[in-house]
């Protein structure tokens, strides 16, 4: 009703069609797409089902219903149901407000989808009803689109539990959620046994990173060496400067487009400088108070917050490791090397890896 009433639309036999070319005689149509209303009018052909409308470009707002069509409700016009674009304004606006601030969608709704939820949103309020439009790019499966006909159809559920003629194994949550993050959303994403398999090893080296990272602790000693360091020289070491300027990367890489890739790479070189501190091959009173912080807010920040990637295991499970894990040392103590060498059999079976420290035992995920 809005948007006949601003003149952009029109009722023919119980349907409503949005007048498009009455439309952009004073708004811009195409800013998506780069699509010219001129050249689309020029590729169309008349057919029959579009004769009712004024130009075939112009598309329906709502239609009427026959007799036997599932979809029927009451209107101003006729028994019937919304176009496909309207559904989605109104849902949005609804619920989102006018304008929201983020739209996303697959690449193939760009065009004429989202180009007509715009049109038809400033038709009726005047303004453009999204701040930020991200399309994310195609499924590919071992380099071939993904698809039903092709009978290369996977679903989250089967990848979970791998049940499927295509998967030699099945793939956690978490796994999948990386192998997505590794890509650009802009970018096709192709599912392989090779690539998932690589995603769990990366996966579950950020994870152990996290548990390195935790370990770590800045003494009152390395401290008051680095703080007297800083305060002499008035400078930062060469390896603050490197931290920082990794850390730094994972934000620009984000306020790049949401590029998660280039942010995960980042995250990888802070990793290096964070087990080169655990393993003794970085000295921590080479850096800054102010840095060790920035190192640990910047990697949990994003592994948990921002890409939402977290451990999986179970609710029980730090309580029976620990266990396990003052077991295998008083096994050891004891000279107990079969019952030693049997729990770390059993722990590698669970992706568990053991490593004898100085004064104790630690554990990490096996990569």
């Amino acid at each position: 009703e809005k948007i006949i009433k601003n003149g952009f639309a029109y009722e023919v036999n119980g349907s409503v069609y949005f007048d498009l070319e009455k439309y952009v005689e004073s708004n811009p149509y195409g800013k998506l797409s780069g699509r010219v209303v001129e050249d689309l009018l020029a590729g169309t052909r008349k057919l029959e089902a579009q004769q009712e409308k004024k130009s075939p470009l112009d598309f329906a707002l709502w239609k009427k219903a026959n007799p036997g069509h599932i979809m029927q409700w009451p209107s101003p016009w006729s028994d019937g149901f919304p176009g496909w674009h309207l559904e989605c304004s109104v849902m949005s606006s609804k619920y989102l407000g006018t304008p929201f601030d983020i739209h996303g969608g697959g690449l193939d709704l760009l065009f004429p989808h989202h180009e007509c939820e715009i049109a038809q949103s400033r038709a009726a309020n005047n303004t453009d009803p999204v701040k930020y439009w991200m399309h994310n790019n195609l499924i590919t499966i071992n380099g071939q689109k993904m698809g039903k006909s092709l009978g290369n159809f996977i679903t989250l559920e089967q990848l979970f539990t791998g049940n499927h003629d295509l998967l030699e194994e099945a793939y956690s949550p978490m796994t999948i959620r990386f192998f997505i993050l590794q890509s650009h959303y802009r970018g096709t994403l192709d599912f392989s046994n090779k690539a998932l398999k690589g995603s769990r090893k990366g996966f579950i080296k950020l994870m152990n990173g996290l548990r390195v990272l935790g370990k770590i602790v800045m003494s009152r000693n390395v401290m008051s060496k680095s703080k007297k360091r800083h305060d002499i020289r008035h400078d930062i070491s060469k390896l603050d400067r490197e931290i920082n300027q990794i850390c730094d990367a994972c934000y620009e890489a984000m306020n790049d487009d949401f590029n998660t890739a280039k942010a995960i790479a980042a995250l990888f070189d802070l990793l290096k400088k964070i087990n080169g501190f655990y393993q003794g091959s970085l000295d921590l009173s080479q850096i800054s108070k102010i840095t060790f912080g920035k190192i640990k807010d910047t990697y949990r920040t994003f592994v948990n917050d921002i890409l939402g990637l977290t451990e999986e295991k179970p609710d029980s499970f730090d309580d029976m490791l620990s266990l396990l894990l003052n077991i295998y040392w008083e096994a050891k103590q004891n000279k107990n090397y079969d019952k030693v060498d049997e729990i770390r059999a059993q722990m590698k079976k669970q992706g568990i890896v053991l490593k004898d420290l100085k004064d104790g035992v630690d554990w990490a995920y096996e990569e």
